[in-house]
């Protein structure tokens, strides 16, 4: 059972970067396709991006497409989110997930293992 642990949180102003970690554990993680979710104040949990187990696909959500960008290193079973010309409405809690697949999911529910997120704020 594979252990997700989201770092790389923070404050920022708006058009900075940021880039997310997701490390994880107890598992084999290029057995794993992963996602970037989001959670803002009072709304649902969103997806973000998501990528296949070799990194050779990759998926976004239209809000975040040309801004982010997904990425994996099996070698250190480690994931990361670059977050580029960051906006206020993309602030919200940030958390990773992982389902033993091969192929990428944008589908919350396919999801087995989530991280317990990291706060981004972006704001002047």
């Amino acid at each position: 059972q594979v252990q997700l642990v989201e770092s790389g949180g923070g404050w920022v102003q708006p058009g900075g970067s940021l880039r997310l970690s997701c490390a994880a554990s107890r598992g084999t993680f290029s057995s794993y396709a992963m996602g970037w979710f989001r959670q803002a104040p009072g709304k649902e949990r969103d997806f973000v991006a998501a990528i296949n187990w070799s990194g050779g696909s990759t998926y976004y959500a239209d809000s975040v497409k040309g801004r982010f960008t997904i990425s994996r290193d099996n070698a250190k079973n480690t994931m990361y989110l670059q977050m580029n010309t960051l906006k206020p409405e993309d602030t919200a809690v940030y958390y990773c997930a992982a389902v033993r697949r091969y192929s990428a999911t944008t589908d919350a529910t396919d999801y087995d293992y989530w991280g317990q997120g990291t706060q981004v704020t972006v704001s002047s």
